[in-house]
């Protein structure tokens, strides 16, 4: 797996656009979950975003690094 994407030339870091997609990802996810009302079943919506986003990240991430 490479390091670094070449994108017009500017290298960026291989988790950049991994982290642009989990939060686009979970961006939805937390919409849908609002709609159905799912967060007022939790103690403290934010860490349950939190989770959300790095579960995302992580699925994301991990297909690469192994």
């Amino acid at each position: 797996m490479p390091r670094e994407l070449a994108i017009f030339g500017v290298l960026i870091p291989t988790l950049l656009p991994l982290f642009i997609a989990a939060m686009a990802l979970q961006m939805l996810a937390d919409r849908g979950l609002g709609k159905l009302g799912l967060y007022r079943l939790a103690w403290h919506p934010s860490l349950v975003r939190l989770s959300l986003f790095v579960c995302i990240l992580g699925a994301l991430v991990l297909p690469l690094y192994t």
